[in-house]
């Protein structure tokens, strides 16, 4: 018995330390991903040379920043200076990992992703809870893609850990089903 609870504890600290490596890494890759060809991207706070990459690349028009207006934060000013400098629009659109979407603020986050001029790159801090969510309401609202696709960007592959009453960024899986349900109703 004492042999088998070492083994599943080896296997739990290895799985715990592949996970924690695995998501440094996409942190500090980027986190970049394209969520629709030529439409939306999606990262993590992009510096002011991924913005210029980004922009070069991938033709970005758009950039929604998920973390909202922070006039004196270096990262602000970088990003502000650097969609000025290549004549970006930079919308601020400042959503909270840990609450819930309340359906006034969901319209309105559908409305901005519908009607910015595109490519647009989404970002939050990690690229991996708000930025899941609005990347998720963009494909399966915007772009019509089936629900289950559209989900995947709410997943362990870009950092997002959605799990009931242990993760707080569960907020963001718990919004999605508000929307879904919302949709249900309105058909």
């Amino acid at each position: 018995m004492n042999r088998h609870l070492k083994r599943a504890g080896l296997f739990l600290g290895t799985a715990a330390a592949a996970l924690g490596f695995y998501l440094t890494v996409i942190q500090m890759t980027g986190n970049f991903a394209t969520v629709v060809p030529g439409e939306v991207y999606r990262s993590n706070q992009p510096t002011s040379a991924d913005i210029t990459t980004y922009a070069a690349r991938y033709n970005i028009r758009t950039i929604i920043n998920l973390r909202g207006r922070h006039e004196t934060a270096n990262w602000y000013k970088d990003e502000a200076a650097a969609a000025t400098s290549l004549g970006l629009n930079l919308i601020d659109f400042p959503l909270q990992a840990d609450r819930r979407l309340d359906p006034a603020t969901a319209a309105k986050l559908l409305t901005v992703l519908r009607d910015a001029p595109r490519p647009i790159l989404i970002h939050c801090r990690s690229g991996a809870d708000r930025t899941g969510l609005a990347s998720v309401i963009y494909l399966a609202r915007i772009a019509k893609i089936d629900e289950e696709t559209a989900e995947r960007q709410l997943s362990l592959r870009y950092g997002h850990i959605g799990v009931p009453f242990l993760s707080p960024t569960y907020a963001m899986d718990e919004s999605w089903e508000d929307l879904e349900r919302a949709a249900g109703s309105a058909s």
